[in-house]
């Protein structure tokens, strides 16, 4: 079975981890929102410029499991916490739908930005082996 790319699902997913997401990171901060960049380790403070990113981009993970897989079942993978990063909106764009585990050996990608790679590889890899876990559950 081939279908199409719809981020319906996704998108509702997505909203509702972004909203839990961010009642933690008040928490955290004690009022201001707060995290920690997954891939440079800075902290990030309500009004940074960041953004919510899926490690594993959606459309990437909608194409290795549409054969197997609803779209309720893929949005819940695409949108388990551990593939939900927060990280500076221009980190995020430089990723972009790129494979995250490509993206990092990009040279130019540390010249351009602050990223250290030992930590972006631990998220990366965290998000893989979740990913993959969560899909067994439903294959």
């Amino acid at each position: 079975m081939s279908r199409p790319y719809h981020r319906g699902e996704i998108n509702r997913a997505f909203e509702r981890a972004k909203a839990l997401m961010h009642a933690q990171a008040i928490q955290r901060g004690e009022g201001r929102a707060f995290y920690i960049d997954a891939y440079t380790g800075d902290e990030l403070w309500g009004g940074d410029s960041y953004d919510y990113d899926h490690v594993f981009s959606s459309e990437m993970i909608h194409s290795r499991y549409k054969d197997r897989l609803s779209d309720i079942q893929i949005a819940e993978i695409v949108n388990i916490p551990e593939n939900i990063a927060v990280t500076l909106r221009s980190i995020n764009q430089s990723k972009g739908k790129k494979d995250p585990e490509l993206w990092t050996q990009d040279s130019r990608l540390i010249l351009s930005t602050n990223i250290k790679l030992g930590i972006a590889n631990r998220a990366i890899a965290l998000a893989k082996s979740a990913i993959e876990k969560k899909a067994s559950e439903f294959c």
